[in-house]
């Protein structure tokens, strides 16, 4: 099957990128702003995700998506943190709604997440990627980023690898 891609939008893409760059089975993360078609064609903090399905199942990187964000939360700033899963093509766009459906019963509350079209990408700038590792024990990290791994710690310990695994 080689190495698929999905988007994954819902809070600040740095958080959202030093979730997902600790994963087995995801290759690369790109951090930046994610657009869908209209009337979501505004750019929208996200991430895209390279990973090898043979490691790491779409629906778990989507499980996991939902857990480390307010994905039952249709607060005021979801412009700007759209709460989505982003299909790269049309086969994969029935997947993620099956998967969405499916986990919605480990929710209280209705999945504010949706599926949208992928319709471009813009890489954050330089200076703001990797930004957990660049800035690991600052104010930020700990208030925000930090409780995230450790709950990708302590319910997704086998899926986490390298230095995500060894904090906390």
């Amino acid at each position: 099957m080689g190495v698929m891609r999905i988007g994954l939008g819902g809070g600040c893409h740095w958080c959202t990128e030093a979730v997902f760059d600790g994963l087995r089975g995801v290759m690369r993360v790109e951090q930046g702003f994610i657009r869908a078609s209209a009337p979501d064609d505004s750019w929208s903090e996200a991430i895209i995700v390279q990973y090898d399905p043979a490691r790491i199942s779409l629906e778990i990187l989507i499980e996991i998506h939902l857990r480390t964000h307010a994905s039952t939360s249709d607060h005021k700033l979801r412009g700007k943190y759209r709460s989505a899963v982003y299909a790269m093509d049309a086969d994969q766009k029935p997947l993620i709604g099956r998967a969405l459906k499916r986990l919605q019963a480990g929710f209280d509350a209705p999945l504010v997440t949706r599926v949208l079209d992928f319709n471009g990408f813009k890489a954050s700038e330089v200076r703001f990627q990797q930004y957990h590792r660049k800035n690991a024990g600052g104010p930020f990290c700990r208030r925000y980023i930090d409780p995230k791994l450790d709950l990708l710690r302590r319910d997704y310990g086998g899926l986490v690898s390298g230095s995500t695994a060894a904090a906390g």
